[in-house]
C-alpha cells in the first residue's frame, strides 16, 4: 500500500462508511477515522501512529479529509517551513471544491481572517510586529504582583467555606481578571464577561450572542484608547508604527483575549491537578523535588492547553512523515500526540524537568506570542493559592474527575477541593511599617544574662517611660567596655542600636517580590 492511496484529497471513489449506531461507527469512507466521533482521542492517535506513522489521514465533520501530524519532528518541520506550509485556508482544496460548507462546525477556527495568525509574508510581519511590540511593553514584575493580588481577591470569595470547586471558582476567573488588566479594561472584569467568554468558546446555542457581547466590550475599549491612549496593550496596538485600523485592533484584541484565556484556563486547571495528585510535588514541596514552574512545564508536556490547532495548508506538493502531501491539503498541528511521540518520550512516566521542547505553544513564525503571560499566571496563581491554602486536598477520588473533550482541547469539568477554613485577606491595605514590638534583652539563643550592650540595644525600641527597666539602666559598665578617656567614641554604640536591624533573606525576598 503506497502513501498515495492514503492521500485524503478526495472521497468520491471511497465506499460509504457504516451508519451511526453500528459497532464500526466512527469509521468513514475508505476506513478513515472521524476525529469528532472518537470517544478517546489519545487512544485513537496511538492507533493511527501504529498504522500510518507520524502523519495520518483522518476525516473531520461532513467527512472532510484532513491529515493529522502526530510526530514531534514532523510538527516542528511543518510549523517552521513557511515556504511549504501556511495558515491561509483560502488555498485549501476541500474549501475550494465546496466540500466545506459555510456552516461547517470548524469554520470559525479555519476560515481565513485578517489577523497575524493567518497572515503570511510582509503582512504577517506587520501584524505580528504590532502584537509583539505591544506585548514587549508589559512589565512582568508588576504583572506578577497583579496576578498575586487578583489571586487573593478570588480566594477571598471561598476561603471561609473550607471547600471550593477550583475550575468554576478559580481557574476560569484568574486569567480573565489578568487579561482585562493587560488589555486596559480592568473595570470590565466581572462574572458576566467570564461566562460570555466560556460560552463563546464552547460553541453553544448562545455562543453567537456571547461572542457579540465580548466584541462590544472590545469595541468600547478600542474607541476609548483611540481617543486617549494609556499604558496598556490596547493603546500600544493603536499607537504602533504598523498603524492598525480599528477593525484590526479589535480582531487582535479578540485573538489575544480568547486564545490567552482558553489556554491559561486549561493550563491552570491541569497544573492544579498535577499539584494535587503528583507525589513528586505534594510530598516534596518543601524539599524542592518539584517547584511550581516545574509542575507547569510537566503539565505542558502531558496535557497541553490546545491538543490540536486548526490548521496548516500545503503551498506545494511535498512529503511529510512518509506521506505524499498534495498542494492544497490541510494538516492539523497536534501538540498532544507530538508531546508523547515515542521517539522523544520513550518513557512517559519519566520526569521532563528542565526540558522545554514541548509543542504546547507551537513554533515557527506563528509561535504563541503570549506564552510568558500564561506561564506567569500559572506560576504565580498556583503558588499564591498554595500559600493561602497550604492544606488544600482533592475532595474526590481521582477516577471521579470528568473531562469534556473536542478535537481542539480537553477541559477538566470540575476540581473539588477541601481545606481548613481561613479568614479573607485585606488586599486593599496599603504597604506600611508597623511599630516593632519590644524585644527581650536575652533574645539571643544561649544567653541568659543581658550583656553590657544589652541595655543599649533595648533602648533602641521606643517604650513608655514607665516600661523602662530602671535596674538595668543602673548597671555599672566595665572600664574595658567604655574607656573613660574616650567618652565621645563610646556614644555611637546607642546610635547603631537605634538603626533598623538588617532584614533577613526571606524578608528581603518578600519585599522584592511585592515591590515594597
Amino acid at each position: 500500500m503506497t502513501p498515495e492511496s492514503h492521500a485524503p484529497t478526495s472521497t468520491d471513489d471511497l465506499p460509504p462508511g457504516p451508519p451511526p449506531g453500528c459497532p464500526a461507527h466512527g469509521i468513514g469512507p475508505g476506513g478513515l477515522h472521524r476525529l469528532h466521533e472518537a470517544e478517546d482521542l489519545g487512544a485513537l492517535y496511538e492507533q493511527l501512529r501504529d498504522r500510518h506513522g507520524p502523519v495520518a489521514p483522518v476525516l473531520l465533520h461532513d467527512d472532510v479529509p484532513m491529515w493529522i501530524v502526530l510526530g514531534h519532528a514532523e510538527n516542528l518541520h511543518m510549523v517552521r517551513s513557511p515556504s511549504q506550509f501556511c495558515r491561509d485556508s483560502r488555498i485549501w482544496t476541500p474549501l475550494k471544491e465546496g466540500l466545506v460548507k459555510p456552516d461547517h462546525p470548524l469554520m470559525p477556527h479555519i476560515a481565513w481572517q485578517p489577523i497575524a495568525s493567518h497572515a503570511e509574508g510582509d503582512e504577517h510581519k506587520r501584524l505580528r510586529g504590532a502584537v509583539m511590540g505591544a506585548i514587549s511593553t508589559i512589565d512582568f514584575r508588576s504583572l506578577r504582583r497583579y496576578i498575586n493580588r487578583s489571586t487573593q481577591v478570588i480566594v477571598n470569595r471561598f476561603c471561609e467555606a473550607g471547600e471550593a470547586e477550583l475550575v468554576g471558582q478559580f481557574t476560569e476567573h484568574l486569567p480573565m481578571a489578568v487579561m482585562c488588566e493587560i488589555l486596559g479594561m480592568p473595570d470590565e472584569y466581572n462574572d458576566r464577561l467570564v461566562e460570555a467568554a466560556r460560552d463563546a468558546l464552547k460553541g453553544t446555542e448562545t455562543a453567537i450572542a456571547s461572542h457579540s457581547y465580548v466584541m462590544e466590550v472590545l469595541s468600547r475599549l478600542t474607541a476609548t484608547r483611540r481617543a486617549q491612549p494609556e499604558e496598556d496593550l490596547a493603546s500600544y496596538l493603536i499607537t504602533h508604527p504598523a498603524r492598525l485600523s480599528d477593525d484590526e485592533v479589535r480582531e487582535h484584541l479578540r485573538l489575544v483575549l480568547f486564545a490567552a484565556y482558553e489556554a491559561t484556563t486549561n493550563l491552570l486547571s491541569n497544573v492544579l491537578l498535577t499539584v494535587l495528585i503528583d507525589p513528586r510535588f505534594r510530598a516534596q514541596l518543601n524539599g524542592g523535588q518539584m517547584t511550581v514552574p516545574e509542575a507547569v512545564e510537566q503539565s505542558l508536556w502531558n496535557e497541553p492547553p490546545f491538543s490540536t490547532v486548526f490548521a496548516y495548508f500545503a503551498k506545494q506538493e511535498t512529503e511529510l512523515g512518509g506521506q505524499r502531501i498534495r498542494r492544497g491539503d490541510g494538516l492539523l498541528f497536534a501538540p498532544l500526540p507530538a508531546n508523547v511521540d515515542p521517539r522523544v518520550r520513550p518513557d512517559l512516566k519519566a520526569s521532563m524537568q528542565g526540558n522545554r521542547s514541548h509543542l504546547a505553544f507551537g513554533g515557527g513564525p506563528h509561535e504563541c506570542p503570549g506564552q510568558d503571560i500564561g506561564r506567569s499566571i500559572a506560576d504565580v496563581g498556583v503558588d499564591a493559592l498554595l500559600m493561602r491554602l497550604p492544606d488544600v486536598e482533592l475532595d474526590c477520588d481521582q477516577e471521579e474527575l470528568r473531562w469534556t473533550a473536542s478535537i481542539a482541547s480537553r477541559h477538566l469539568v470540575e476540581l473539588p477541593v477541601q481545606f481548613a477554613p481561613r479568614p479573607p485577606q485585606n488586599v486593599q491595605e496599603e504597604p506600611h511599617h508597623k511599630p516593632v514590638a519590644a524585644q527581650r534583652s536575652d533574645w539571643q539563643i544561649g544567653i541568659t544574662q543581658p550583656s553590657a550592650t544589652a541595655p543599649v540595644a533595648a533602648s533602641a525600641v521606643p517604650q513608655p517611660a514607665a516600661a523602662q527597666p530602671q535596674p538595668v539602666a543602673a548597671q555599672p559598665q566595665p572600664a574595658q567596655v567604655l574607656p573613660q578617656p574616650q567618652p565621645v567614641t563610646g556614644m555611637p554604640q546607642p546610635g547603631v542600636a537605634e538603626a533598623p536591624r538588617r532584614r533577613g533573606v526571606w524578608q528581603r525576598f518578600l519585599s522584592w517580590w511585592r515591590g515594597y
